[in-house]
């Protein structure tokens, strides 16, 4: 993680899903230094991950991967749950 300010001992990565996109849902990626008490904590290659209540029913069985293939880079979300996608991969619907 290079984002200027950001403190791997101290800050996460905020994944929810909010109303959007042309299916519905679409992803949502931030830095965050502030965890609630109902928030889903994980942690992978110390990289600490929240996610909030409502958004972890969503996301239940997701799996989050880094792509740098030749087509671009980002996240990719593997959702299980999602019925349909948009073309672009951007939203989702259940």
């Amino acid at each position: 993680m290079t984002e200027e300010g950001y403190d791997a001992t101290k800050d996460y990565v905020r994944v929810g899903v909010k109303s959007g996109g042309c299916s519905g849902l679409s992803y949502e990626l931030k830095f965050d230094n502030k965890k609630d008490d109902s928030d889903k904590v994980f942690e992978d290659n110390d990289v600490r991950i929240l996610v909030d209540k409502k958004s972890f029913l969503y996301l239940v069985g997701t799996v989050l991967e880094y792509s740098g293939g030749l087509n671009g880079k980002g996240f990719v979300f593997n959702n299980p749950n999602a019925q349909r996608t948009c073309g672009c991969g951007e939203s989702f619907s259940l």
